[in-house]
């Protein structure tokens, strides 16, 4: 891999994860994937089903063979939505509270995270990079 499609894979991920989270991520998802029971269930596979979508786009432009990462994004983006659900719901945080945005800022740092851990997976897989 070069550094240019090094680059390009980097930058595929944050569209990806920007037009997940918040362009086709509906209200109903977002205000619905925290709540406990079949309800909050719904919404967050809906939308961690939208991330595995994208996540099995760029791997079909990328590295097809790694197909299954978008599984490993489900589950991944699943349980770390989950948790801050659990918390924000909890603790009943709203976007006036200094703790909504600590949720919320952990949240999108892990899955930055996340998508740093695939992209290595990727690189490794491919052989390194080529200077």
């Amino acid at each position: 891999m070069t550094l240019v499609t090094l680059l390009y894979l980097y930058i595929a991920f944050r569209i990806k994860h920007f037009m997940c989270d918040f362009i086709f991520q509906t209200d109903w998802m977002a205000l619905s994937k925290v709540k406990p029971g079949k309800e909050g269930y719904r919404a967050l596979v809906s939308h961690t089903t939208i991330h595995a979508i994208g996540t099995f786009l760029i791997m079909m432009v990328f590295v097809p063979s790694l197909w299954w990462l978008a599984l490993v994004d489900f589950v991944v983006h699943s349980i770390i939505d989950r948790l801050k659900g659990i918390i924000s719901y909890k603790k009943d945080l709203k976007p006036k509270d200094t703790m909504f945005w600590w949720a919320f800022g952990i949240d999108q740092e892990l899955h930055n995270f996340t998508h740093l851990i695939y992209i290595v997976v990727i690189v490794q897989y491919l052989g390194g990079i080529i200077l």
